[in-house]
């Protein structure tokens, strides 16, 4: 880190800048939608404040992709790298939906707080359909606002012509990795031609690595008119970054603090999340024990007993120390990466510091 000991989601105050941009586009689309009457408001309204809050890691990445590739500090990328941002709130409002999440970065989720609109405006019908259907509808809204301001960021056609591959391609990939981490729930586990462990390894790839980390840096060097060794030590960086950045996930999803991640105790345990943790510890386990994780493993109503019983199969079967070893041999794959990379330097130093800040992290 450089003099200034900024924090490197920090520099070039990016974390304000995508702020004031996201809040622009939200008034936008409010006046748009004052048309409709004030009935429409919550549209609004809860996506402005889900996006007030988030660690901003996929724009980071998308910004210091373009400036890694000889980019300088400009208002267009700065759009197009928070255009992400509204991609990941309609990410995170239908993936609360499909896990039935009470919670989202320590709010009720957008699909509960729709579901106590209905309830407490005392209207006619099924209070929790209406909810699941109004933050579809959200989400859906945040997929047209997103494309939208990467559309209108500024930078010329030619190279959002060259960005758009990048852009499309993280949108079908996340979407169908969203669909194999419901398909690991629902199916069992010695089905299908992979095993459990590689299966769950395949879903972190194409639901959160290649998102969270490496398109946003694709995208953003693409933009940039970054040449192919660049853009191979970007993906050659971010994928087991990305890796990382999800195990970290996990883990925190059975043992985080929820006053760091703003989401109950265990409540990937609850959902029945088949994480590599998971795959890890059943792999190990006595029968005793993966007789305790079939029996509790996506019981909604797991209580405290329930998630402690969970935890010290994942920690006594060594799934857990084998979780740490994976991100720590991922981290140190991604610094070579990035230490052999043809990037400028300036981002290199941000690059480093952002990945401390996507793996070595409390919420």
């Amino acid at each position: 880190m450089r003099a200034d000991q900024t924090a490197p989601l920090d520099r070039e105050d990016l974390r304000t800048r995508v702020q004031k941009v996201l809040d622009d586009v939200l008034a936008h689309q409010a006046q748009r939608l004052e048309e409709l009457g004030h009935d429409s408001a919550p549209l609004t309204e809860y996506v402005a404040d889900l996006v007030a809050g988030g660690k901003r890691l996929r724009p980071a990445f998308c910004y210091w992709g373009w400036r890694g590739a000889g980019g300088g500090d400009d208002e267009a990328p700065l759009r197009a790298a928070a255009s992400l941002e509204l991609f990941q709130a309609a990410a995170l409002v239908h993936d609360d939906v499909m896990d039935a999440s009470d919670t989202r970065r320590g709010m009720p989720a957008v699909h509960r707080r729709f579901a106590s609109l209905h309830r407490g405006s005392g209207w006619t019908g099924d209070a929790e359909r209406f909810g699941q259907a109004g933050a579809i509808l959200a989400g859906d809204l945040c997929l047209v606002w997103s494309d939208e301001l990467l559309t209108a960021c500024g930078l010329p056609p030619e190279r959002l012509a060259a960005g758009r591959p990048v852009y499309d391609t993280m949108r079908t990939q996340l979407m169908a990795g969203q669909y194999l981490d419901m398909l690991e729930q629902a199916v069992d586990a010695g089905w299908g031609d992979l095993d459990p462990v590689t299966r769950a390894r395949r879903v972190i790839r194409f639901k959160s690595a290649k998102y969270t980390v490496e398109h946003p840096l694709l995208l953003g060097g693409t933009l940039a008119g970054a040449g192919p060794d660049l853009l191979a030590a970007y993906t050659a960086f971010g994928l087991p970054l990305g890796e990382a950045f999800q195990l970290r996930d996990d883990v925190l999803g059975v043992f985080g603090d929820p006053a760091q991640t703003g989401k109950p105790a265990g409540d990937d345990l609850r959902e029945g999340k088949r994480t590599v943790l998971v795959a890890l510890a059943l792999r190990a386990a006595s029968p005793a024990q993966a007789a305790a994780v079939r029996r509790l493993l996506g019981d909604p109503a797991l209580d405290d007993a329930g998630v402690d019983r969970l935890r010290d199969v994942v920690t006594q079967t060594g799934a857990l120390d084998e979780v740490e070893r994976i991100i720590d041999a991922d981290v140190d794959v991604a610094l070579a990466a990035l230490e052999a990379a043809p990037v400028a330097e300036e981002a290199r130093d941000v690059l480093a510091g952002l990945l401390d800040a996507a793996t070595a992290r409390t919420a």
